[in-house]
């Protein structure tokens, strides 16, 4: 990926696997948000290819890319800022609604059984990230903290196919990363979620499957937690 004379990612090569937690660590600048950007089509790369499930996706919107089942959240958090913490998740849950439009307008039987489906699917992922005492709250009033599980949660509500992760636990205390990373685990085990993350707190490395270490827009390593641990320390 190139801006003007900058080469920002190159010879970045990696596979995720089903199931699998990788984490992709790094200097600042070196290229971990911009591989995520192409990957969810906010950039389209000057060159190379992007795949999910077999199936190019390299021009693909970010729109048709959530459609597929990729989700991701962001270093600097993006949320519906005046909406409510309930209608920041209603939102994306939205997009998969299966009712046709007019049913919708017009709330038909099916479609206001969907909708309490959906209401109730969202507290319940609300709840496990603790949030469900801030339902009805505007999302800017929020603490930081509550803010970027926001975020997570909405990314969530689809229960996604491959979940990006930018950063997820920046800015929160230990003891509400532990509780994050105990949920997604959670999630990885029992929805059969793949999730591709990068952080700074080096110790969560030791929940990934993988690490690869980007430096210069370049995948320089790729190991397990244990063997990039014993290569630095020899």
């Amino acid at each position: 990926m190139k801006f003007g004379g900058l080469v920002a990612v190159s010879d970045f090569n990696l596979e995720i696997k089903h199931n699998e937690i990788v984490g992709l660590i790094g200097p600042n600048g070196a290229g971990k948000t911009t591989a995520f950007n192409i990957i969810t089509g906010q950039y389209t790369p000057t060159e190379g290819f992007v795949f999910f499930n077999n199936e190019d996706i390299t021009t693909c919107s970010p729109y048709e890319i959530t459609r597929l089942g990729i989700a991701r959240t962001f270093q600097n958090i993006r949320l519906f800022k005046d909406m409510t913490v309930l209608d920041n998740v209603l939102v994306g849950n939205h997009l998969r609604l299966r009712s046709p439009l007019l049913s919708s307008v017009l709330r038909s039987p099916r479609y206001r059984k969907e909708e309490r489906h959906m209401i109730q699917k969202s507290f319940n992922l609300l709840r496990d990230l603790g949030l469900d005492d801030v339902l009805y709250e505007k999302a800017y009033s929020l603490p930081y903290g509550k803010q970027r599980r926001l975020e997570i949660a909405r990314g969530l509500v689809h229960y996604p196919k491959l979940l990006i992760l930018d950063e997820p636990t920046l800015g929160l205390d230990p003891q509400t990363r532990s509780h994050l990373w105990s949920y997604i685990l959670k999630l990885k085990k029992e929805k059969k979620m793949t999730i591709f993350m990068t952080t700074h707190y080096m110790n969560e490395a030791d929940y990934c499957d993988r690490i690869a270490v980007i430096d210069n827009g370049k995948i320089v390593a790729l190991d397990t937690p244990g063997n990039l641990k014993k290569r630095i320390g020899g």
